[in-house]
């Protein structure tokens, strides 16, 4: 009987240890990966680098995965980086800033039509060309537009490399056209609120159950600003833990595109690259807009309606010496705004039972 207990003990760490396989093969691909692009200099290296290097990965079969719970529990920090973000001294800009911020939603819906147009021309489905061309919240995008009855990989692919691609454009774009060096000052990271992260076993279920849209993101989010906005405490983490976080979410990105071939991604990456180019064109129109009415300068205005994340472009504002409150402000209240209209979107694209066809 002991040796029954024990082969049998042996099997379950066996499968223990195999299970945990794919995780760890993914997080070493991305350190090898955010390495790789932390040297070459890239901005958010610890976030495309991991993605780049599991989408690698995947595509020649390996074996990789990031736990769905792991994956929510750094969505979680990342809202509380964000909500963060929303300071009193933000706050006190809004009123000068409500034209600017109508204007970014009319651009981001204009251009959101006009790629979605592209993606059909390339054989899309329309609840995927749709998802795929909502400029911003990569990973809300990929997981509503699955549920509502898309190609997750099409639109995770499309949505990764269009972030990919606005990164390794816009800085060599304003050094042309601007001149523009780097001024940032190399300050250092006040590191604080680390205890909310303590909050977050609490906060996702919670979210769950009002059935915030991408409540892993939003709850904590609104639960940092909120404490932002009062003074109580601002989540600041150290560069490390924006790292970490980075690498984490990277690799569940990138370990989505399993079977993906070299052939498949070469087309998808000139559809991205044309469906991109749409959107900072359409885009840059209403940046102009922007600058003749409010005076905004050209480079702000534009790097605040680019079509990034709002953790790229800040960075990207703080690396060109930028307004880095105005451009934040801006992809923060479109991170928002769409947040708040996926169950429109969910309601628009699920597909229909055969009981709602026949009424």
């Amino acid at each position: 009987m002991s040796l029954d207990v024990m082969r049998r003990g042996w099997k379950f760490c066996l499968t223990r240890v195999m299970a945990q396989l794919p995780l760890g093969k993914s997080l070493a691909l991305g350190l090898i990966g955010g390495g790789v692009f932390q040297l070459s200099g890239m901005p958010l290296a610890w976030m495309l680098g991991p993605l780049v290097a599991n989408l690698l990965g995947a595509m020649a079969g390996l074996a990789l995965a990031v736990p769905d719970r792991l994956r929510s529990l750094f969505i979680g920090v990342l809202g509380l980086t964000l909500g963060a973000r929303v300071s009193p001294e933000l706050m006190s800009h809004l009123s000068s800033w409500w034209l600017s911020g109508l204007l970014l939603l009319l651009g981001v819906w204009v251009s959101t039509l006009a790629c979605a147009a592209w993606y059909r021309r390339c054989g899309f489905d329309a609840t995927s060309a749709w998802f795929a061309s909502v400029p911003g919240v990569l990973t809300a995008m990929v997981v509503v537009g699955e549920r509502s009855g898309g190609d997750p990989q099409r639109i995770a692919v499309a949505q990764s490399l269009r972030v990919l691609l606005v990164i390794l454009i816009l800085p060599p774009l304003y050094w042309l056209l601007e001149g523009g060096t780097s001024t940032a000052d190399n300050e250092k990271v006040v590191i604080g609120g680390l205890w909310l992260v303590l909050l977050l076993p609490v906060l996702l279920p919670l979210g769950k159950r009002l059935r915030l849209p991408n409540a892993a993101l939003l709850a904590p989010l609104l639960v940092a600003m909120a404490f932002s906005l009062g003074d109580v405490a601002r989540f600041s983490p150290p560069v490390w833990g924006t790292d970490v976080m980075q690498l984490v979410l990277g690799c569940a990105i990138g370990a989505r595109f399993k079977g993906l071939a070299p052939r498949v991604l070469a087309g998808l990456m000139a559809q991205s690259g044309v469906a991109t180019l749409i959107a900072l064109a359409v885009l840059g129109v209403f940046a102009e807009l922007i600058h003749q009415l409010m005076g905004v300068p050209r480079d702000v205005a534009f790097l605040a309606l680019a079509p990034g994340g709002i953790g790229e472009m800040a960075l990207l504002a703080v690396a060109l010496g930028l307004d880095p409150i105005f451009v934040a402000f801006h992809h923060l209240l479109r991170m928002i705004v769409l947040m708040l209209m996926l169950p429109v979107m969910v309601r628009h694209f699920r597909p229909r039972s055969p009981q709602d066809k026949a009424h």
